[in-house]
């Protein structure tokens, strides 16, 4: 697994990459957040650990820039700021994740082995061609999906949920799948939740020639419209 640790404390570097390398994690440091998204592209990474407290960009800024350009790797928040705000910020930006300083290494071990396994079991992506469901087209190689020749404007919530759904085209997709993508470690929010996201993105879709069905006791599904 190769890990991109992007981390302005030296002493904090130095012992991640150590711990986690003899547990069989390759870890790439970054301690800038102007050079993050650069080497974030150049290494395509497995996972991303990323602290808030960065010089030049914030690790807010750095996830926002990587989200908006497509960059669809699994993130975990690191930061000293453990308010609950920090962190809804943190995962509404489009982080996966996130572990409060000080944290146990054994449980940093472990939410980031959890992104990676919950990465891999996803439909691999790289290995698709294109998908289209009527005037939609999702390219798996940049993460975004278009309506003709427009990227369409989404929320980070509405583009898993699409995503997930595109990839599947005609075929239910069971709403506890579904709110784990959407919503992923995020305890708190309540399982109906993801119907609000699903009305958000029904009305998006509107004139696109895709039509987000709801089936009761399956889940949803994304078909072209009749």
């Amino acid at each position: 697994m190769k890990l991109l640790l992007v981390e302005d404390d030296p002493s904090m570097q130095t012992t991640l990459q150590r711990t986690l390398g003899r547990r069989m994690i390759d870890v790439r440091l970054c301690g800038d957040g102007a050079e993050a998204l650069a080497l974030w592209r150049a290494l395509e990474p497995d996972v991303v650990a990323l602290d808030l407290s960065l010089p030049n960009l914030d690790g807010l800024q750095v996830l926002a820039r990587a989200r908006a350009e497509g960059l669809r790797t699994p993130v975990l928040l690191l930061t000293a700021r453990g308010t609950v705000g920090d962190r809804v910020i943190g995962l509404n930006t489009g982080a996966d994740d996130y572990l409060p300083k000080p944290f146990d290494l054994d449980e940093l071990e472990a939410r980031i082995r959890a992104l990676h396994r919950r990465n891999q079991n996803a439909a691999p992506e790289s290995a698709h061609s294109p998908q289209q469901v009527g005037g939609l087209r999702y390219e798996p190689h940049s993460g975004a999906i278009y309506h003709r020749s427009e990227v369409m404007e989404l929320t980070p919530r509405e583009l898993a949920l699409l995503k997930a759904l595109m990839m599947k085209p005609g075929h239910a997709v069971a709403k506890e799948r579904l709110f784990e993508l959407v919503f992923p470690g995020e305890t708190e929010v309540q399982y109906e939740a993801i119907e609000v996201v699903v009305y958000r993105l029904r009305k998006k879709l509107a004139g696109t020639g895709a039509a987000l069905m709801t089936l009761r006791g399956l889940g949803y599904l994304l078909r072209e419209e009749a």
